[in-house]
């Protein structure tokens, strides 16, 4: 994505979050074939503060898209791999008592780090998805009445399969809501998957995630996010957005709506979108461009859409089709 007006100045300058956004997708990619929408929106929510859902059948690179992303930031990185008898203690850790001096010593938990990867996150049960509420939102832990501060940058990148798929939990509401964006990843097309076995090929059956290097720091990140939500947003556009989310609470198709949570993420993904494109100002397009990543995960069906085999995606793009563009 590129500004399409080379004689355009911007009054927020952009040129260094445009290197490094090239950069980054360079080193992925190295080993990922393919997903470019997925990467982008990746991209997306490092400089927009959020976390992200990532959802698809077992072996179309869901985690190993994660842990690029994840090694192209110099920020510490942990994994957890959920299961069904992993307890809360295992996520944000536990007080333990140290015999040498006679007290209770917390140790943290792998939830302690700055990009955290949870994989397989629908196949624990609600009591250790709860755990996570209170790091996503606020960016802290509370244990034994003592609140602890995460490390910022702070960012979840979870995987899941499909609700369908044996041995999952359906998320809770709330939980989904604190992703910015759900990232649905889909097979690849045939030429894809063709280059992606020429490549697997021609480097003997090895994936070497040492070749992709980190490119961005902690520092690059802030000041990166700072002239995001530097960039100008017309007040109609503003509108436009408010409409979009409130076109989904009062929709026969939709049993639950967005929340104005939902209003601030496509605010901010879309000023994140404009300026990965080179541009200091949101339009229209990237509202369009965030909007079903951005909603898709926070909407209800009614039980007898549903059955018809309609999707949230269905429902939100005819929702974008039925708001009217601001001119």
């Amino acid at each position: 994505m590129e500004n399409q007006n080379p004689l355009f100045t911007n009054r927020v300058p952009l040129s260094d979050l445009l290197q490094a956004v090239a950069e980054v997708r360079t080193e992925i990619g190295r080993i990922i074939v393919g997903q470019e929408r997925s990467i982008d929106l990746l991209i997306a929510a490092i400089l927009s503060d959020g976390h992200v859902l990532i959802e698809g059948v077992p072996g179309v690179a869901k985690t190993l898209t994660a842990k690029l992303i994840a090694r192209t930031i110099n920020v510490g990185f942990s994994r957890i791999q959920f299961t069904p008898d992993l307890m809360p203690s295992d996520v944000i850790g536990t007080s333990i008592f140290n015999l040498k001096s006679n007290e209770f010593e917390f140790k943290e938990g792998p939830i302690f780090s700055n990009i955290v990867l949870i994989d397989e996150i629908n196949r624990a049960p609600a009591k250790t998805q709860a755990a996570l509420f209170e790091a996503m939102e606020e960016r802290q832990i509370t244990v034994d009445g003592k609140t602890r501060m995460l490390p910022p940058p702070f960012m979840v990148v979870a995987t899941q399969n499909p609700v369908e798929q044996e041995g999952t939990y359906r998320l809770p509401e709330a939980q989904l809501d604190r992703f910015l964006f759900k990232i649905e990843v889909e097979y690849p097309t045939l030429d894809q998957e063709t280059k992606l076995l020429t490549d697997f090929h021609a480097r003997k059956n090895v994936i070497d995630l040492n070749s992709v290097k980190a490119v961005l720091s902690a520092t690059q990140i802030k000041a990166f996010r700072e002239k995001v939500y530097g960039l100008h947003v017309e007040p109609n556009l503003i509108r436009y957005i408010a409409q979009l989310v409130n076109f989904t609470r009062n929709n026969a198709s939709l049993y639950l709506g967005a929340s104005p949570r939902a209003s601030l993420a496509i605010l901010t993904a879309s000023k994140a979108i404009a300026a990965m494109q080179g541009r200091d100002f949101v339009t229209p397009d990237d509202v369009k461009y965030v909007a079903v990543p951005v909603l898709q995960h926070r909407v209800m069906l009614t039980p007898d859409k549903e059955m018809e085999g309609l999707t949230a995606q269905q429902i939100i793009r005819q929702i974008i089709e039925q708001v009217e563009i601001p001119r």
